[in-house]
């Protein structure tokens, strides 16, 4: 078959795969994109709140009942679902209906939390923009879940045009998709969450330093670069900023290290730095332009338990207490249970095997503990802020095996040996 054929078979297995569970995947804060999305179709504040509070709500029940059908003591009881639906609805429209009453009703979220905390998601109109033809079309269960779909697949699509780039066998370059598929990334990325749109994004971004470094097609590469850093910016600013400034730091790396070793330093390289560096310095000028929450709001989000409490007279005092908290922690049980850090190591040493473009990966990687790092909280939603980490591993495997198989391509009868992909 051809390379596009697996391609489509592998984004039609997954896509079965995931009606296995179509409702349950929400966390707290997929209401604000849900309703933000809705809002875009044209819905006013009560009819948004309606479908999403009772597709949140759907999605609680679902998880009650499955867990309730495993539970050996209470498997053969009642059905908690239609209790648990009844009760997550009462308790969301009572807080919505407060608030409300109150006036709270500017911009297109649903004011599920007080203003302050909403304003975060209101400077986030990406992902929801994304999500709003499908709600529109399919209704909110259907439309998120194959929207989540839809975007899970194109990045997995995207991992595989990576990997063709660096001319990596196509063998190689469909288990970086189904890698993408089958490790966080996927589970992630199926989330009604800003996530996914992330990752296909700092994938785009990736792509196109594979084809500047290629020399194949730079200024298509530079383009798909700064486009993506823009689309990023729309979806989450703050990981437009980080990737920006990582990609710059790793154009500045490469330029040194070839100056180093008395080789020239490309244009490439030095091409793509500046231009994620004018990604950077952008998102920190535009944002600041349109008055979007700082750090140190996100800070005080963090410390008060989304504004719950009142604001910290000290806040980053307390942050970086709370930092080095975190991170021992989170080596700890890293050191319990090392599959990442082993994926990490295993994507870093065939990232190796491409030194530019391997700058640039490790780059990329490097955004999902910055963005972890600005929300040290242990407890968040399995591990979703570090999730960007894991596209070392997905694109850097592929190219660790890529000695082993090129091996096992022996050529019968004395035949020549022909290119594998």
């Amino acid at each position: 078959m051809r390379p596009r054929t697996w391609v489509l078979l592998l984004a039609a297995l997954f896509a079965l795969m995931q009606l296995a569970t179509v409702e349950g995947r929400d966390t707290p804060d997929s209401k604000n994109y849900v309703s933000y999305a809705l809002s875009l179709t044209g819905a006013d504040k009560r009819e948004a709140a309606a479908a999403t509070i009772d597709h949140y709500c759907s999605g609680k029940a679902a998880m009650a009942h499955r867990a309730q059908l495993v539970d050996v003591v209470r498997f053969h009881a009642p059905d908690p679902a239609p209790q648990v639906f009844e009760e997550c609805r009462e308790q969301e429209w009572r807080q919505v209906e407060a608030r409300l009453t109150a006036g709270d009703t500017a911009g297109h979220t649903v004011p599920f939390m007080p203003e302050r905390f909403m304003r975060i998601f209101e400077v986030r109109p990406g992902y929801p923009l994304v999500l709003a033809p499908f709600v529109a079309l399919l209704g909110v269960t259907w439309g998120v879940w194959t929207a989540g779909v839809l975007i899970t697949c194109a990045g997995g699509v995207l991992a595989y045009l990576v990997l063709r780039t660096l001319a990596a066998p196509v063998p190689l370059a469909l288990t970086g998709m189904a890698l993408y598929l089958v490790l966080p990334c996927g589970t992630t990325a199926m989330r009604p969450m800003t996530e996914g749109l992330m990752l296909a994004l700092t994938l785009a971004a990736l792509w196109g330093c594979a084809l500047v470094l290629g020399g194949t097609r730079p200024r298509a590469g530079l383009a798909l670069v700064g486009g993506a850093l823009v689309a990023l910016f729309t979806v989450k600013h703050s990981q437009a900023l980080f990737l920006g400034a990582c990609l710059a730091a790793a154009g500045v790396a490469v330029a040194v290290r070839r100056r180093g070793r008395g080789m020239p330093a490309g244009r490439g390289p030095v091409a793509l730095a500046a231009v994620a560096c004018a990604g950077a310095l952008g998102t920190v000028l535009v944002s600041r332009l349109l008055d979007y929450p700082s750090m140190s709001e996100s800070v005080q989000d963090l410390l008060t338990d989304h504004f719950a409490r009142p604001d910290r007279e000290q806040p980053w005092a307390e942050f970086f207490q709370l930092q080095g908290n975190f991170w021992t922690e989170w080596a700890r049980r890293q050191l319990w249970e090392p599959f990442l850090l082993a994926a990490l190591a295993a994507g870093a040493w065939g990232a190796l095997r491409r030194p530019a473009f391997g700058m640039f990966l490790a780059a990329a990687a490097c955004t999902g503990f910055l963005n972890q790092a600005g929300h040290p909280d242990i407890n968040i939603w399995g591990d979703r802020l570090i999730t960007v980490a894991w596209l070392l591993p997905v694109l850097g495997v592929p190219l660790l095996l890529e000695p082993v198989l090129r091996r096992a391509v022996v050529p019968a009868q004395g035949a020549p040996v022909e290119p594998v992909g």
